[in-house]
């Protein structure tokens, strides 16, 4: 993943993130804020020896297909 792909996906992937990697902080959020360098560093500030583990989830979570957005009964052609 690049800088380019997380900001793409940012207000997806910082829910997720903060799920999965409670370390992370509202603050350490907004100053990534879609920034892949800020990114990896506030990883290995919050987790040391682990980043490498957080990264490898970051780029699973982004190679995953996106679930699509559910479509509202009603809402089609008539």
């Amino acid at each position: 993943m690049n800088s380019d792909q997380l900001k793409g996906k940012w207000k997806q992937f910082q829910g997720e993130l903060k799920k999965q990697w409670g370390k992370f902080t509202d603050d350490d959020l907004r100053q990534i804020e879609g920034d892949y360098e800020k990114f990896t560093g506030k990883a290995q500030e919050r987790y040391g020896d682990k980043k490498a583990e957080v990264l490898k989830w970051a780029e699973q979570w982004h190679r995953q297909p996106q679930k699509p957005k559910e479509e509202h009964a009603g809402s089609g052609p008539r």
